[in-house]
């Protein structure tokens, strides 16, 4: 009995197994969750998805053959394929190393909170290792007699600032105006968006003061603006400025900007930007947070793009702007361009810290680090200080602990001598060493060396960067063997491609077509140009030969369906077309048409060849992966296939 019930749990695994194998092809199996990997990066929307998911598992079968092919022949073992593989490994491994659900919640976080603008008071007090105790107790009862104060309604700030640093100690009060996600550092952003209007937050110890934040008002956020400016500097340092005269001149050319004078011209001539007077006053784009409360007011007072704002005064001097545009902050959480940005500043922001803590505690357990503690601590850091008095390698090698194993991760071990060599160069790094101990050095060794095994052995723990890594394989290897086995064969089998042509010439007809002059130009300007030129009967060779190298020009044949007409313009013999526009890099082509001719006519050989080579690759490759499915013959499990319709 228990002999049969064995039985029956091993078919049915071997079932459960089994079911999970979508296809085979030989003995080679591969699973429903490779495809559907597959299958799921390369989907487009469909009507009816059995029929898109059988088509792909034809491609993905003959893709599977290819590969198959291409590694009974060792072609991934080719030094370029291998050291493309290993250029890519180097591109995208350091994208893994990174706890990616944590930075997702930061950025997530930075969305809903560049949402809203907060208005901010900012009370602090300095505190240091060098204060007295005596002090830094009255710095902690003056912050929190301030936010007491605060909370029941003190709203004469620079009298509380004033009184609580007669009493106490010294206060610093200040007015941050609004700030948005990334404006000021993370602790403080952290406090701040956690209150609401008209809060303030219990006293905040950081490494070098105390702190307190009250939130005065809060809007929509602002956007970006893009803004020029004229501005009017006063000197440093002088103790006779005349602040009348840059009014007046302020003033001036205001009354100048009134009466139709250009922006950018006036910037050129009067602005004291030296960073945009040149560009006619345009800064780059900024939001909230990026300057003084009274400057950004100023800002905020121009509504409508184009609007010219009234001289103002600030610390720097006399201010005259200009709203070019203001572009707001998205407020879809599917914006991927903004979800880019936000990510980006968020990898470069201190608040990355705390995920990649979190995620080299998490290395460390996956690669199974292990304390080999008959080597105590003591010990390391003994012969560490031993190791600094004489830097030498050599000297590793010489100490007690040096061949002892200090600690392991699954596949590896680290002696006293790798401790002792990494001391060794670390402290000999004047822009690496910052006088930390022996204890913290042994931490960031650990720190340091695990990440190194994790990045070696990534495909073991991260399975994306697996599938990534034997994709990117199998893709060189496939255009290597079809390279060898279809393209290049195709492409140089003349006999064989004329065969085909003489073959099937009723399918290489002309659609209409025409004799043209195609043109292409550096810029809009040059093509406008050349298109003048032409109409004024310029030879061609001319125009090219006068445009320094911006206009270059070829002649064939072409199908008309090839070239972009205005809608009711009819293609006929002498009709030079609008210039179309390359976004990419603002070069500009148009066609003249010489001569038309009607569909149906016969292709020659030469028209035709690069026609007739796609078909000769197509029949090619169709012998090919009939050859190879009798080699490796295909096997689909249908009902795994059908689990995947559902």
């Amino acid at each position: 009995m228990k002999q049969c019930c064995l039985l029956v749990a091993l078919f049915l695994g071997a079932a459960s197994l089994f079911s999970q194998t979508l296809f085979t092809f030989g003995n080679k199996p591969v699973s429903k969750d490779e495809f559907l990997r597959a299958y799921n990066k390369n989907k487009v929307p469909v009507t009816n998805k059995e029929k898109a998911m059988r088509e792909y598992l034809d491609l993905y079968t003959k893709f599977k053959l290819k590969v198959k092919a291409a590694q009974e022949l060792h072609l991934d073992s080719l030094p370029q394929l291998k050291y493309d593989l290993q250029s890519f490994r180097g591109q995208v491994e350091d994208s893994y190393l990174n706890d990616e659900k944590g930075v997702n919640a930061l950025v997530s976080e930075a969305f809903e909170r560049s949402q809203k603008d907060l208005h901010v008071l900012h009370f602090s007090t300095t505190i240091d290792s060098k204060m007295k105790p005596e002090d830094t107790v009255k710095a902690h009862k003056a912050m929190n007699e301030l936010y007491d104060e605060i909370r029941e309604g003190k709203m004469d700030y620079d009298e509380l600032v004033g009184d609580l640093s007669s009493k106490y100690i010294k206060i610093k009060g200040a007015d941050l105006g609004y700030i948005t996600a990334f404006s000021v550092p993370y602790a403080y952003e952290n406090i701040i968006y956690k209150l609401k209007k008209g809060e303030v937050n219990k006293p905040y110890r950081s490494k070098n003061g105390i702190h307190v934040f009250r939130v005065i008002d809060e809007r929509k956020s602002a956007g970006k603006w893009k803004i020029a400016q004229i501005l009017l500097a006063f000197p440093p340092n002088d103790n006779n400025l005349n602040i009348k005269e840059y009014e007046h001149r302020a003033d001036s050319i205001y009354k100048k900007l009134q009466n139709g004078a250009d922006f950018a011209t006036l910037a050129k001539q009067y602005s004291d930007d030296k960073l945009t007077y040149l560009t006619g006053g345009e800064m780059p784009p900024f939001g909230t947070g990026k300057f003084d409360l009274p400057f950004e007011n100023e800002v905020l007072k121009l509504t409508t793009d184009g609007e010219v704002g009234k001289p103002f005064f600030t610390a720097y001097g006399y201010h005259i702007i200009k709203r070019l545009s203001n572009i707001p902050t998205p407020s879809d959480k599917n914006d991927a361009a903004y979800l880019l940005e936000l990510k980006q500043k968020t990898m470069q922001d201190e608040r990355i810290n705390g995920a990649k803590e979190r995620f080299l505690k998490e290395v460390i357990k996956q690669v199974g680090y292990k304390r080999n503690n008959t080597v105590p601590d003591a010990e390391l850091y003994k012969y560490a200080d031993s190791m600094s008095a004489n830097l030498s390698p050599e000297r590793a090698q010489k100490f007690p602990i040096s061949n002892k194993v200090i600690y392991s991760f699954s596949k590896t071990t680290v002696k006293g001598s790798d401790w002792l060599n990494f001391v060794k160069d670390y402290k000999g790094s004047n822009e690496l060493y910052k006088g930390e101990s022996n204890k913290e050095l042994l931490a960031k060794y650990v720190d340091i060396t695990s990440l190194e095994y994790y990045k070696k052995h990534l495909e073991e723990y991260n399975a994306d960067f697996r599938y990534q890594m034997q994709e990117f394989k199998e893709g060189n290897m496939l255009f290597e063997i079809m390279e060898r086995n279809i393209w290049s064969r195709a492409a140089n089998d003349s006999i064989g491609l004329l065969a085909l042509y003489n073959q099937d010439k009723h399918k290489y007809l002309w659609a209409p077509s025409a004799d043209m002059l195609l043109f292409t130009c550096k810029d809009l300007a040059s093509a406008q140009q050349a298109i003048a030129s032409l109409k004024s009967g310029k030879p061609v060779k001319k125009i090219i030969e006068e445009s320094n190298m911006y206009v270059q020009a070829d002649s064939g044949r072409y199908e008309l369906s090839q070239i972009a007409l205005p809608e009711g313009i009819k293609a006929q013999p002498g009709l030079i077309s609008s210039p179309v526009i390359n976004a990419t890099d603002g070069s500009a082509s148009f066609v003249k048409i010489l001569r038309i001719y009607d569909a149906h006519q016969q292709r020659s050989f030469e028209e035709a060849k690069g026609l007739v080579i796609n078909d000769y690759q197509t029949v090619l490759e169709d012998k090919w992966i009939a050859a190879l499915k009798k080699k490796y013959p295909v096997k689909v499990n249908e009902a795994v296939f059908a689990s995947l319709i559902k």
